[in-house]
């Protein structure tokens, strides 16, 4: 790949806490990229692991690799640090247990200046584990350009074969879009803004229905698996909300009453979710009904002026009349009319 063929410096974060084991295969993918004009922004978070020496190695190995050693403060401040001292046009994120395809960000950017986006998303594969088994890519490979309307509803509503989460690591950011952002320190749920705030803010993006970075599921010890029920009310639902206003202010009222009525159908799951987990979940989920029967008038209007679904008019009517109906309704369609559906398909699909 010539330079002058890609002119435009692309900077990739990486923190890093405690990764001795993972950050090899992370970095090596990053190196080993075919768009090769990168500034590598590794944060070392105060790890107390061979992490610090890893990274100074590769700092070493590659005059593309910058290493800040600070303090841990979290993923959320390793990632401002990182941003603090980037100077690329884009910004791009990569987890240090996570790993990418060797083309990953050329595509992403070729993606953004043909189509002219300010913004490029990827699929991405789910890893189990330690597995290095990348999982099948059921994208399609197409080239999706969307306008900030188009981004949105599928962010907010999802989609039957585009992936568009809030997860930054799926991401090309232009550099505009994120010029004054930065992460919450000391929360979780951190990328729900972020990804908010630069969705509203542009005005064209990219998707590509191809997998294109690796992300590990439930690696052991993992902040995202640790007292679900108190991150869920103490960052996820507050975060959440400001998602709604921010929409709401930025983009329209009818974008923003889109936001709050998939946030109300959100919760009937996280109740769920919770009733599950036992005596600990069932005090969460004690709390989600309360908060959500305070706030029945605005569900209601919500649901109206979204146009909600007839299914899911009837499941929240059912919630509000007694959550634990609802909740034992749910379980029996889950176990009895949802395999029921699965083998009538697979029926048809054989035939």
């Amino acid at each position: 790949m010539r330079t002058e063929e890609f002119p435009d410096l692309i900077s990739i974060i990486v923190p890093v806490y405690n990764m001795e084991d993972y950050l090899e295969r992370c970095m090596d993918s990053i190196l080993n990229q075919t768009y090769a004009n990168l500034e590598i922004i590794v944060v070392d978070d105060g790890s107390t692991d061979r992490s610090p020496q890893l990274c100074d190695a590769y700092a070493g190995r590659d005059d593309r690799v910058k290493v800040i050693h600070k303090s841990n403060g979290g993923l959320s401040d390793a990632r401002n640090a990182g941003l603090a001292v980037a100077t690329g046009s884009y910004i791009g994120y990569v987890d240090s247990d996570d790993w990418i395809e060797p083309d990953m960000y050329e595509r992403m950017y070729r993606a953004c200046v043909e189509t002219g986006s300010q913004l490029a998303v990827c699929r991405y594969f789910s890893v189990r584990g330690d597995s290095a088994d990348k999982g099948e890519d059921n994208g399609s490979g197409a080239v999706v350009p969307l306008s900030r309307e188009e981004l949105l509803k599928i962010y907010i509503c999802g989609h039957e074969q585009y992936i568009i989460y809030n997860s930054v690591w799926s991401k090309l950011f232009h550099r505009e879009l994120v010029r004054d952002a930065r992460f919450p320190k000391g929360r979780n749920s951190e990328d729900i803004m972020y990804t908010t705030r630069a969705f509203c803010k542009l005005s064209r993006a990219v998707y590509l229905d191809t997998s294109l970075y690796h992300y590990v599921l439930d690696r052991e010890g993992s902040i995202m698996n640790k007292a679900k029920g108190e991150r869920m009310f103490r960052d996820e639902i507050p975060f959440w909300r400001e998602h709604i206003s921010h929409i709401r202010t930025e983009v329209s009222d009818a974008m923003g009453d889109l936001a709050a009525y998939r946030f109300w159908r959100r919760m009937l799951f996280y109740y769920v979710d919770m009733r599950r987990l036992g005596s600990q979940g069932r005090k969460y989920a004690r709390r989600l009904a309360e908060m959500i029967k305070r706030e029945r008038k605005e569900i209601k209007r919500v649901y109206a002026a979204a146009s909600a679904c007839l299914g899911d008019r009837v499941r929240m009517m059912v919630f509000l009349t007694n959550p634990g109906l609802y909740y034992g309704v749910n379980t029996c369609y889950e176990r009895h009319i949802v395999p029921l559906k699965a083998e009538r398909r697979s029926r048809r699909e054989a035939k």
